[in-house]
């Protein structure tokens, strides 16, 4: 009994076809990259049941004109001259898949964090 309801298992998840990636799409969290830090760049995957899946390195190859890629994300360093970055995702399993895309980099500082005290000496607010 247990030998047949393997070979039923196996039987019907060979004949489970696996879905395709259709096309790549590229979602940014962001509008700009910042320096000093690692950037997320999200790609997601139509497939053809028409879902989509979140795509990582082990689906994608990435490249960059500059910075550095860790998975997804791309470190872009501190001291970089440009203003922006080229980027590049090729689907490994169908290399004729491409997706080219440029993001700038982030020009202004960002504002100073407030301290524990700057925050609970804030004034309270009602809600109404």
């Amino acid at each position: 009994m247990k030998k047949y309801l393997l070979f039923l298992f196996i039987a019907g998840s060979l004949s489970t076809k696996a879905q395709k990636v259709e096309s790549i799409y590229v979602n940014l969290y962001t509008d700009s990259l910042k320096k000093g830090t690692f950037n997320y760049i999200n790609i997601d995957g139509k497939l053809s049941n028409g879902k989509y899946l979140p795509l990582d390195s082990t689906h994608l190859i990435f490249w960059a004109s500059a910075g550095k890629f860790n998975g997804n994300s791309l470190w872009i360093d501190q001291n970089i001259a440009a203003d922006k970055v080229d980027v590049k995702v090729r689907l490994r399993s169908d290399p004729s898949m491409v997706k080219e895309f440029t993001i700038y980099i982030k020009k202004k500082p960002d504002p100073a964090l407030k301290t524990l005290d700057e925050i609970m000496s804030r004034p309270k607010t009602k809600k109404g």
